[in-house]
């Protein structure tokens, strides 16, 4: 990944001047002994990194779009492709069930029965999971926590699947017609489709990259048990009007890391973490409570436990910030959710 380092150290003060810009006569000793100590002090002193830097490549994380021109075209085959499908399975990240949800998604696909999956459950908060499955199904919208990696809960899928259409199964059935169901598998980038259609699917293999944007175009496949499922590509929305939405994107690998300031977004990930989850910071990167105020100290402070040294003793706060976001998104820190339902639900699980 095509990266640009951002620790700076001061340079020597120039030649020729002093502190407050007066000219010193060259090779003229300076006569404070003072003035001469603090200097030698400032040569031995360890340099620290610059903070973050916001340039046009690497923009304030909250002003990021990421709209490419496969998504455009992927909204139009969606709502082509919707008449050939009998429901909607929406894949969201467990970690943020409501930011991994494209807003647009109730419009694209119309009254279309839907079937929510939770994947990467197993790197979610267990707790907050039950609360967001009660919360899609107090919605009117059947839900499932699975994790595709280990195959948990994934066979509960396709029962899932027929609760959802049992009026219209029963009305097939009725009428003698042996009929597959048609499911259209829809989701943000990096979300996990294809690895679930992987995971359901022994006669085929969708293409699987931990990045989004791999899939490109709409691809069926058909389970052993008869169902068919359209993969289609990930698909984000044109603006992100919320900033803290973009940011929940950007940490879980929603939004490529190329086009955003890999530093700022670790702070911004350090920042949401010492609210809620601080032990597991403390315990992963040996710190000690309360953590440091500043979130940039605070990456400062591990780069600096991890050994993360640049040439002169400063931080590589650069590698720093790509080994706390992978880390995140490994679930090496444990397991983390990023938000929760506004209120509590008691829809029976």
């Amino acid at each position: 990944m095509a990266t640009t380092r951002r620790n700076v150290n001061k340079g020597p003060k120039k030649e020729g001047t002093r502190r407050g810009g007066a000219p010193v006569a060259k090779g003229k000793p300076v006569r404070d002994d003072r003035h001469a100590a603090k200097r030698a002090d400032k040569r031995h002193k360890v340099p620290t990194a610059t903070e973050p830097e916001i340039t046009p490549e690497r923009p304030d994380i909250g002003t990021i779009q990421w709209f490419p021109g496969h998504m455009a075209r992927t909204r139009r085959k969606i709502q082509e492709s919707l008449s050939l499908v009998d429901a909607v399975v929406e894949i969201v990240d467990a970690r943020i069930p409501l930011s991994s949800r494209n807003p647009e998604l109730d419009s694209l696909t119309g009254r279309k029965p839907r079937l929510v999956i939770l994947n990467k459950a197993d790197l979610a908060d267990e707790a907050a999971t039950r609360r967001w499955i009660s919360y899609f199904r107090a919605q009117g919208m059947a839900a499932l926590a699975v994790d595709c990696k280990s195959g948990r809960g994934c066979n509960q899928f396709q029962p899932a699947l027929r609760e959802l259409l049992r009026d219209l199964v029963e009305k097939w059935e009725s009428k003698g017609a042996n009929r597959a169901i048609r499911a259209m598998v829809v989701g943000i980038p990096n979300v996990g489709k294809s690895s679930f259609i992987n995971r359901m699917n022994r006669g085929g293999k969708a293409k699987v990259e931990d990045r989004p944007g791999v899939t490109r175009m709409n691809q069926w496949f058909v389970l052993e048990s008869g169902t068919q499922l359209l993969d289609t590509p990930g698909v984000l929305w044109p603006k992100f009007e919320d900033q803290t939405v973009a940011m929940r994107l950007a940490f879980t690998g929603a939004i490529k890391d190329q086009v955003l300031n890999l530093e700022e977004m670790a702070c911004e990930l350090l920042q949401v973490l010492r609210q809620g989850y601080a032990p597991l910071l403390c315990e992963r990167y040996k710190l000690s409570e309360p953590l440091l105020e500043s979130c940039w100290d605070l990456l400062q402070e591990i780069g600096r436990k991890r050994g993360m040294l640049l040439s002169g003793g400063a931080i590589d706060t650069e590698r720093a910030s790509i080994m706390l976001l992978d880390e995140y998104r490994g679930g090496k820190l444990g397991r983390i959710t990023l938000e929760f339902p506004d209120r509590e639900v008691t829809a029976d699980a």
